[in-house]
């Protein structure tokens, strides 16, 4: 059997497991072998890895395109993934009626993407709720969102009417019916904020530490709470997304030692890697905040553990002058499918001495698990052959204009960091190759992946 690639002398990443020399062949898509050092098997093209690590494509389980141009963003943001290593995402999508427009917005993404994408549903309405289980099957969506910052007030200036407990308690009754499915949600307590962030503002204060003292860590961990306890009432599994806060996490370890369902949790490379008193000021206003070095040696210490299932970019393309003004007036969140493997690498690896597998297990295999993203995470023959190889030395400065996003900017712009992608691989593909698209990432080589077993194929 001739291979179309063989990669050599690699140093693979097992996720969660181990690393060991060896070798990787790929054929029609898959992998077709995993060899052991100085193996050699014929290939049509074959790299040689030179020590350097492969590891499973990464899988970026939250990211928002369509928040910087909806028209065009699975084009610019896909090929941003490419460059960071991400073979599959899956995006944050809402709808007044999923149903009435998920096939418009899935034919712009298949059109667009270089790489493998799903959605999850924001769950905003009693509608949403009501047809829950057809939108499921009929799009092969298993996984939702709840956005508790947008109750009340807060949820009416973004025209969200219905959003507050009941709709999270009746959407996690639902959940709980579909086999595999998972509800995540965003967890700050919106009605406390205004007491906290007017006399910051009457004060004079214009810094990003504000936005951490306008929603502390412990209106995350208290919103935490009441999900964790709801989903123990309804039997839903839950994923807490985007944690920041050693508060936080403590609260899920506290309900996970009393049994019930699954509570999984996400956090970000921005809170794995930078404070509150990060000079990037607006540029990272985010939510929720951005914390203190304690909170982020505390999810590193969760990542080691296990307490921490996924690292997620939230991720959202949107430009540069959106960003300097006050911190009040700042868009939320910033771009970052790019750079997320190599702040990992470079905050847990190089400063923490986190082996890789564990960087590969937080990364790709543990979001494939949880999210019935059949075939990826894994190094296993007869997955798809989505692979990421690694030269951990490798050191570069983030510069924007070489990220190729709809955004023009990075928080983390002028850093230079050490353990960038060299080669990205999705499905037999090579679509990056030493910091650059080849001609193999064209429009729409991405596939749609159906997550729910009964859906329409």
């Amino acid at each position: 059997m001739t291979l179309d690639l063989f990669f050599k002398n690699a140093h693979l990443v097992f996720p969660g497991e181990a690393t060991a020399p060896g070798g990787v062949g790929v054929r029609d898509g898959r992998i077709a072998a995993v060899t052991a050092p100085g193996e050699d098997l014929a290939a049509d093209r074959t790299v040689d890895c030179e020590g350097r690590w492969l590891m499973p494509g990464l899988i970026d389980p939250h990211v928002h395109f369509g928040f910087g141009d909806p028209e065009k963003d699975f084009r610019t943001e896909s090929r941003s993934a490419a460059l960071g290593g991400v073979t599959s995402v899956i995006s944050f999508y809402r709808a007044k009626d999923f149903r009435e427009d998920f096939d418009r917005q899935l034919a712009m993404a298949q059109s667009q993407s270089v790489i493998d994408f799903s959605f999850h549903l924001g769950l905003t309405s009693d509608l949403h709720v009501k047809t829950l289980a057809e939108i499921t099957r009929t799009y092969g969506v298993s996984s939702y969102k709840m956005y508790m910052m947008y109750k009340g007030q807060a949820g009416l200036a973004k025209g969200f009417t219905d959003i507050d407990d009941g709709l999270l308690f009746a959407a996690m009754r639902e959940v709980a019916k579909l086999p595999g499915a998972v509800l995540g949600v965003h967890c700050e307590n919106v009605e406390v904020i205004p007491y906290l962030r007017d006399p910051l503002r009457a004060d004079g204060r214009d810094d990003l530490a504000a936005w951490d003292e306008q929603s502390p860590d412990f209106l995350e961990a208290e919103n935490v709470h009441r999900v964790c306890y709801f989903a123990k009432k309804t039997a839903c599994p839950v994923n807490i997304v985007h944690l920041s806060s050693k508060e936080a996490l403590d609260e899920v370890r506290r309900h996970r030692r009393s049994g019930g369902p699954p509570i999984y949790v996400e956090t970000c490379p921005h809170y794995l890697f930078i404070d509150k008193q990060d000079a990037a000021g607006p540029l990272a206003k985010v939510n929720p905040p951005v914390r203190t070095q304690a909170d982020i040696d505390a999810l590193w210490e969760g990542v080691l553990d296990g307490s921490i299932d996924t690292v997620g970019t939230d991720h959202v393309p949107r430009k540069r002058e959106t960003k300097e003004k006050s911190i009040w007036q700042a868009t939320n969140g910033f771009p970052g499918v790019a750079t997320m493997l190599p702040i990992l690498v470079q905050a847990g690896y190089h400063d923490r001495g986190v082996a890789p597998e564990v960087l590969a297990r937080v990364l790709s295999r543990n979001a494939a698990r949880i999210y019935q993203v059949a075939g990826k995470g894994t190094l296993t023959p007869g997955a798809d052959a989505d692979l990421v190889v690694i030269d951990p030395d490798l050191t570069r400065t983030v510069d924007p204009a070489e990220l190729l996003s709809h955004s023009d900017y990075s928080p983390f712009e002028g850093r230079p960091l050490r353990g960038w992608p060299v080669t990205t691989v999705s499905r037999g593909r090579i679509v990056m190759q030493d910091g650059r698209l080849t001609d193999a990432a064209k429009d729409g080589i991405g596939r749609y992946i159906r997550r729910f077993p009964e859906s329409e194929q």
